[in-house]
Formats: structure tokens, C-alpha cells, sequence
């Protein structure tokens, strides 16, 4: 086992984000079929965060399951029968040490996401299989009106701002640069919903959009996407209107949002 060399995560995310984000993503599992969970024996769990995906992992196989990540800080909140601290880039692990290697949402924050297939497809003795979204293809439905029109604004300079391609989506070029065979690509849609009773996630949602609060968070990378500041003010003012309204019809019982995420499961064989 080579010791890990590490270099900085170029975007890190609370535990509290992932696990918000991630939550219900495998209610249905049917997407996860090509992965033949209930035939493996040893799972690298590449990038594993704070182990949304690990703990899917360990309920639907009998394998050892080894949860990896850069960031200590969620890596030990990670339910893993085994645990490293290391890069995506470089794993600290010999040539066909895992029968599965797979990763959720990790490549899309990569500088460099086909060194990790690379690593990946070596590490493997049978499968690869990452599952990343398309961010670009995410889509807001909301009873509030500007909710909608703003979220596509927003995100449209957070990508053009960001240094890593959070539009993968499917990654099959990637996995046949690196060699795989057989590879082939599903979609799987994620729907997040709010609607009454309002969870406290939610009622702290619309409050952190009346602040400002996400917008502020992300200045850096919308500057970056080519908005001025001045451009950004108002968006920034719009957001927290947009929020207040929201809080407002929470109050009434009216305000229902539903956020889609199209996930592709990509799969090829070392």
C-alpha cells in the first residue's frame, strides 16, 4: 500500500450540505443494478464524503467496504469497515485491491477527473462505476414565481464560474480513455420536494434565501461567471425578496418547490 499523497479538494462541503443534498437519492436502488452489489466481495467507496453512498453500499452487499476521502473531517463520519485518507488522484491502494470502485458526485469536483478513472481502473480487478450528475441540467419548479427564473441565472454564472466541470453527467469518454470495456450509462432523476408540513430544513432553506445567505457564500465563483458587481447586487437583493416570499407563503401553506438532478450511473469493466 503506497502512503497517500494528498493535495487540497479544489470545492469542500460540509457534512450537513451533503448530507441535505444527497438525502432520498437512492429511495429507488433499480439504478444501482449494473454496480451487482449482492455479488461483491471488497467496494472502494472513492471520495466517499461523510458515506451517503457508503452506507447504500454496506445495506445492499456483504462486501468490505473501504470509504476514502481527502477530508478527515468527513471522512470519520463515514460508516465504513475500513477508512483512508487519501487522493482520488493517486490511491494509496496496490493494482486490483477492490473488486467495485466506485464514486458519487466526485469527478464533477476534480481538476483533473480522468487521473482518478485512471486510478480507479487500476486499483480495480472488475468494475468501475461512477455516479455523477449534470448540473447544468438541474431544473426548479416553484409556486413562488421568480424562484424558478433567478435559480437558472444563478446557477448558470456559479458554473461558468467554477474551475472544475460539474456538467459531467455521464462519463463514458472518460472511462473508455481510461481503457474500460463494456461501458455503458443510465440516468437516474433525483427530485427534491418542499411542501407542507414544512420539515425544519425547509423553514431553514427559506430563511438562509431571505438572508442572502447561499448567494453571499458563492460570490467568488459569480463574480468569476462573468456577472459585475453590480449585476450581482441586484441578483443578490432579488434572491432575498424571492425568499421573503417564500417564508410568506410557507406561512400560508402555499409554497411547494420541487428540485430535479439528473444522476447518470456509468459502469465499465477493467
Amino acid at each position: 500500500m503506497r502512503p497517500a499523497v494528498l493535495s487540497p479538494p479544489v470545492r469542500r462541503f460540509s457534512a450537513g450540505y451533503l448530507e441535505d443534498a444527497r438525502r432520498g437519492l437512492w429511495d429507488d436502488r433499480e439504478p444501482l443494478d449494473p454496480l451487482d452489489l449482492s455479488h461483491r466481495e471488497c467496494i472502494l467507496d472513492a471520495g466517499c464524503g461523510s458515506g451517503e453512498l457508503t452506507r447504500i453500499l454496506r445495506e445492499e452487499s456483504d462486501a468490505t467496504v473501504v470509504g476514502l476521502d481527502a477530508d478527515r473531517s468527513l471522512l470519520s463520519r463515514a460508516n465504513a469497515d475500513d477508512r483512508a485518507l487519501g487522493d482520488a488522484g493517486r490511491l494509496p491502494f496496490r493494482d486490483d485491491a477492490f473488486d467495485l470502485v466506485v464514486c458519487q458526485a466526485l469527478l464533477v469536483n476534480l481538476p483533473d477527473p480522468g487521473a482518478a478513472v485512471e486510478e480507479f481502473a487500476r486499483v480495480s480487478s472488475e468494475l468501475v462505476a461512477a455516479i455523477e450528475p449534470d448540473n447544468a441540467a438541474v431544473t426548479v419548479r416553484s409556486t413562488v414565481d421568480a424562484e424558478s427564473r433567478l435559480a437558472r441565472r444563478a446557477r448558470a454564472a456559479y458554473i461558468a464560474g467554477l474551475e472544475t466541470d460539474v456538467t459531467l453527467g455521464d462519463v463514458s469518454d472518460l472511462f473508455e480513455r481510461a481503457g474500460l470495456s463494456a461501458v455503458r450509462s443510465r440516468e437516474h432523476r433525483h427530485e427534491r420536494t418542499v411542501e407542507p408540513p414544512y420539515s425544519e430544513a425547509a423553514i431553514e432553506g427559506a430563511a438562509r434565501k431571505a438572508t442572502g445567505a447561499r448567494l453571499t457564500e458563492k460570490r467568488t465563483e459569480l463574480l468569476a461567471g462573468g456577472l459585475t458587481k453590480a449585476e450581482y447586487d441586484d441578483l443578490r437583493a432579488a434572491w432575498r425578496a424571492m425568499g421573503r416570499d417564500a417564508i410568506e407563503a410557507m406561512r400560508k401553506g402555499t409554497y411547494e418547490r420541487a428540485e430535479t438532478t439528473p444522476y447518470f450511473v456509468t459502469v465499465g469493466r477493467t
